[in-house]
């Protein structure tokens, strides 16, 4: 590999295949407990994992589309994805923690003092997986609005009036969220003991946004936190929410399940950077695996079908399900840099057994230099942002 490819580690419950509990090497006692996720995290560092994301929704899981299954047979109930994160921020040092939290129904002034929270917890290592809700279910538990039964053909199409009001909510949710975070300057507080000073009213700014969902003044209540603004990131698989990670954010999750759709995907990605008028730095493209790891293709392929067999059909995915050896994913990941991706984002089937591959097995196959920098942005290699409002001052 001509550079250091980043990756990323995608953490839910017992693992991404719905059996995944009942495997042997599962831990299902302890999902609800915090000495599991300090494990996996923890794990996932001593590897050089680049940053973890977790996995949330604002309902229970289903393998239903847009609505409850019903089923008894698959884990069911979660933590709270940034609750996690936070409690991880004191006992990791390195890893980025990337916790997903809803746009729909949650208000960007709670999401960004939680967010920013967590960077101060973590000395820098947040981020932010944007994420939306257009089922029903979902907005019943909050009750201020209702949805229609999901279609999933037109989710697939991407083409409804649901879909394009979801991102374009979720688009000024990150625009608010992203003011809040800019409404300290970094050089705000003070601690003039002698006047009596703790903070600079003056370098304190109304976030001052009008909209269709939502109207905010006033500063955050949490000071400007160390990456300035945490990384935000979001999985799309189409135009609209290729549109939003163009607009709003830094990094894009995206699942092509081979080299030609990989490389048809990157297009639409750059696509939608140019109609929206992205500037600056483009984005970041990882490419989502659901990965099952076994000594030998074969193993790991009778590993696969033993899962669907205890799940009663196969698994289904968005992503790739790969299904082999710590080299051949290695090549994989390979392959999909060489096309011009940023690194991926593994998705293990089996929660620890195929971390514990991964940890042990692909991670220094893949030879890679020591990340530079403590933040994740320094990891990564994204500058920290210059204050929107400080810019605009300093230009008057």
């Amino acid at each position: 590999m001509t550079r250091r490819p980043t990756i990323a580690v995608a953490l839910d419950g017992a693992g991404w295949h719905p059996a995944a509990w009942r495997d042997p090497s599962a831990r299902p006692a302890e999902l609800f407990t915090a000495a599991y996720w300090q494990s996996l995290a923890q794990l996932a560092e001593r590897a050089d994992v680049d940053l973890l994301t977790i996995e949330d929704a604002l309902g229970l899981q289903s393998s239903a589309f847009g609505a409850l299954d019903g089923r008894r047979d698959q884990v069911r109930g979660r933590l709270d994805a940034l609750l996690i994160a936070s409690f991880l921020a004191p006992v990791t040092s390195r890893i980025g923690l990337v916790p997903t939290v809803t746009t729909t129904h949650t208000e960007p002034f709670h999401v960004a003092t939680g967010l920013q929270t967590l960077d101060f917890a973590s000395r820098g290592r947040a981020g932010w997986r944007v994420q939306v809700s257009g089922a029903a279910h979902e907005a019943a538990h909050f009750g201020r609005r209702s949805f229609p039964p999901l279609d999933l053909e037109e989710a697939r199409r991407g083409d409804s009036a649901l879909v394009r009001e979801l991102f374009d909510e979720a688009r000024d949710a990150v625009e608010v969220v992203r003011r809040l975070w800019d409404s300290w300057e970094d050089d705000a507080i003070i601690r003039d003991v002698g006047t009596g000073r703790f903070i600079d009213r003056d370098k304190l700014h109304s976030a001052d946004f009008e909209g269709r969902w939502f109207s905010v003044t006033g500063a955050s209540i949490v000071p400007r936190s160390p990456q300035g603004q945490p990384l935000v990131a979001a999985l799309a698989h189409q135009a609209i929410p290729y549109e939003l990670a163009a607009t709003s954010t830094d990094l894009v999750f995206v699942t092509p399940q081979d080299d030609a759709q990989a490389s048809s995907i990157l297009d639409e990605v750059r696509d939608a950077e140019a109609r929206v008028g992205r500037v600056g730095r483009p984005l970041s493209v990882l490419a989502d695996v659901l990965v099952v790891l076994e000594s030998t293709p074969a193993a790991a392929r009778r590993a696969l079908d033993r899962l669907d067999e205890a799940n009663g059909s196969p698994a289904a995915s968005d992503g790739l399900i790969f299904a082999g050896t710590p080299d051949e994913l290695v090549d994989r990941i390979a392959a999909w840099v060489e096309l011009g991706y940023d690194g991926v984002r593994l998705r293990p089937a089996r929660l620890p057994r195929d971390l514990e591959q991964l940890a042990d097995w692909v991670l220094p196959a893949l030879g890679r230099p020591a990340a530079s920098g403590a933040t994740l942005r320094e990891r990564l290699g994204f500058d920290r942002p210059a204050n929107r409002y400080a810019r605009q001052e300093a230009a008057a």
